[in-house]
Order: structure tokens, then sequence, then C-alpha cells
């Protein structure tokens, strides 16, 4: 079987893609809801409105100033909302989409704080960056976050399965005990200072008592 057989050509991937965008700029949502106020103003396609933004980012991410701020809120703002939307559905697939997405990106993240001081200053290093967590977060099938959890992520956590949860539970149990003698000694420290403050203030009336009996006599 030849190849042009077994995978779409480039045409119709491209027309595949541009359908994906007409569907997603058509949905009802405050971000089209936007693009349709201007686009009926202006009489400018949503779609080259959308296209005219993507270049404006790609190029400010290159040149602009707070690159790395921007491109850490696309990571997180959109993943968070889809998220909090996931855990009051009833479906279970989208539970799995995200939960492996923020695997994926907190993973990254600590990655990213050792390569950060050599590839920040790297002129397409947020651009890149940019691409790689859209890739993670679109909606299809297999995209970033799945791809990188099934092929990195999941054989080594399967492969160190044991250790980690020997790990986890012995870490879990002495913090466990520390949290009991930390209130055991809290609870003796409160108690005591309050037998200390009764008796202390037994005192002061005996001795106030035995003054004013002084003066009477």
């Amino acid at each position: 079987m030849s190849s042009s057989s077994s995978s779409p050509p480039p045409a119709n991937k491209f027309q595949g893609l541009k359908d994906t965008v007409h569907k997603f700029l058509h949905q009802k949502n405050a971000f089209t809801d936007i693009l349709g106020t201007i686009e009926g103003t202006t009489k400018v396609k949503r779609e080259y409105m959308f296209y005219g933004l993507i270049l404006f980012l790609c190029v400010y991410l290159v040149i602009g100033y707070g690159a790395g701020l921007i491109v850490n809120l696309l990571g997180f703002i959109y993943p968070a909302y889809k998220s909090c939307k996931a855990i009051d559905s009833v479906e279970k697939d989208d539970d799995t989409q995200w939960l492996t997405y923020w695997v994926v990106y907190s993973a990254f993240g600590i990655a990213e704080y050792f390569t950060d001081m050599f590839l920040s200053w790297l002129p397409f290093y947020f651009l890149a960056k940019c691409g790689f967590l859209i890739w993670c977060m679109m909606p299809i099938a297999n995209n970033g976050s799945m791809f990188i959890y099934q092929k990195i992520i999941r054989p080594f956590v399967v492969k160190h399965e044991k250790t980690l949860d020997a790990a986890f539970d012995s870490a879990t149990q002495l913090a466990k005990d520390a949290g009991k003698s930390v209130a055991s000694a809290a609870k003796d420290a409160v108690g005591n200072v309050d037998l200390a403050t009764l008796q202390k203030a037994k005192d002061t009336v005996e001795s106030f008592t035995s003054e004013e009996s002084k003066k009477d006599d």
C-alpha cells in the first residue's frame, strides 16, 4: 500500500484545518461574539481577524515585552477554565484529558526551571513554548499531552510504581506521626498554660482577699 493511500494528502489536511478553525470561530462564546460584532461593523471576515491575531501574537512573542507572562497565561487560563467545566460534567473523557494536561504541564514546568536560564534568551523560545502548550491542549485524541504522557511519563511511573508507592507511604506516615506529636505537644502546652494561669489567678484573689481582711480589721 502506498503512502498516499495510507494518509490524506496535504491539501485535504489543510482543508480540514480550515474547517476546524471555521467551526471554532462560529461557536457561541464571548470571544466569537466579539469577533462577530467586529465582523458586522467592518465587514472583515472573522477568519481573517483570527489569522491576523495569530500572526500578531507570533511576532510579539519574538520581539515583544513580557512574552513569558503571556505564554504562561495562555498555558493556564484556558486549561483551568476547561478543567473547572470538566469537574462539573458527568463525562469522564474530559477529566482524563485535562488531568493528563496538568501532569505534563507540571513536568514541563520542572524541566523548564533547569533549562530556562539557557534557552529563554533565544529569540523564538517563547514562540516555541506557546506552540508546545497549544499542541498539549488541542482538542484532538492524540494531542501533545497524551503523546508525552503515553510515551514518557506513564512508562516511567509504571516502571517505578512500587518504589514510588513505598516512598510516598513512608512520607505520609511520617507526616501523620509528626502531626500527632505536634498536636500532643501543643495540647500539653495549652494545658500547662491554663493550669499556671489559674493558679496565678487563684493566688492573686487570695492575696487581694487577705489584704482586704487586714484593712477591715
